[in-house]
């Protein structure tokens, strides 16, 4: 029986803010980054202190590797990251010295676009020679996930609740990504030569998906609505509408508390300690309205629940 185990891939974060022009460069693949946009991100990591994403990262592999043992398939979990250390070709490498035969991948983000989720899956791919993959594309709709989000939004709702007698409006939010990368070919050519599918990109319609997942099973939300959040300095429009114009409209309609959950992001990073607990609650204080947000998912049982059972399917696809 071939040897088989899990990899999961995440963006990937530097360990310190001197360390961030080397990873913008991964990010961007190499394209010049203007001075003011790193000294931008080194100062909201500064502002954070350290994102623990490959902790926290590292922490769900060991829940999921422990999930699938109870449901009784043994198998070791690798963590690669695409944009800093771990690199996943490096992890691939590893597996592949390891005896793995047969590999789930499963990206940890769940909203499938082909040009950036796609930039995981080739990763991935281009080291995995003899290595037999099965890339789980997108999870958007995953009911697993959807009761991991709607867990944390109950408890912050019904604190709310406790506190000021109403349950506050809820705004859901995806990372915006730049609008060249979702067109089609024949929107934009130059997107052709790399473009892996045919029909309009999923990503904006996973993200909405999701959300009204979650919304659908936290009946007691009297309202919602969903933003993009995160958008670049750099490299043309972005997808919006943004979290700043959607809560301008928000605060107009005379709400005072609004939670803000971020429906795109399974654990605590820099688009979450900064551009929300910092960049968000002022922009919504300067308009007098409350923002909150839910503890994000991060070691959830429910979320490692559902990684794992991707994690099943895919390897018994394999077998």
């Amino acid at each position: 029986m071939a040897k088989q185990a899990v990899l999961l891939l995440a963006h990937g974060t530097p360990e310190t803010v001197e360390q961030i022009p080397e990873y913008l460069r991964n990010v961007v693949s190499g394209r010049p980054m203007p001075q003011h946009v790193i000294e931008e991100i080194q100062h909201r990591y500064g502002l954070i202190g350290k994102s623990p994403l490959t902790e926290l990262t590292m922490e769900h592999a060991q829940l999921v590797e422990t999930e699938l043992a109870a449901k009784g398939a043994p198998v070791k979990v690798y963590v690669g990251m695409r944009n800093w250390r771990p690199y996943i070709p490096d992890v691939v490498k590893q597996m592949r010295a390891d005896g793995v035969e047969e590999a789930a991948i499963i990206c940890l983000a769940p909203q499938n676009s082909r040009t950036s989720v796609g930039l995981y899956k080739r990763a991935a791919a281009a080291e995995a020679g003899p290595l037999k993959i099965d890339f789980t594309e997108g999870w958007a709709r995953n009911s697993l996930l959807a009761d991991a989000f709607a867990e944390r939004l109950r408890v912050k709702l019904a604190e709310l609740k406790a506190e000021t007698g109403e349950v506050p409006p809820v705004l859901f939010t995806a990372h915006s990504v730049p609008c060249r990368t979702i067109q089609t070919p024949a929107a934009n050519p130059d997107q052709s030569r790399h473009w892996p599918g045919e029909g309009a990109d999923p990503y904006a319609q996973d993200a909405k998906a999701t959300a009204a997942l979650v919304a659908e099973r936290v009946k007691e939300i009297p309202k919602w609505w969903f933003a993009f959040q995160s958008q670049g300095a750099s490299g043309g429009p972005w997808i919006g509408p943004t979290v700043e114009e959607t809560l301008d409209k928000i605060a107009a309609e005379g709400v005072k508390t609004v939670v803000l959950q971020p429906i795109g992001f399974l654990c605590d990073h820099v688009e979450i300690l900064y551009d929300v607990d910092i960049a968000f609650k002022e922009h919504a204080k300067g308009l007098g309205l409350r923002l909150e947000r839910p503890e994000s998912l991060n070691s959830s049982p429910i979320l490692a629940q559902a990684v794992a059972e991707l994690a099943e399917a895919g390897l018994k696809r394999l077998a």
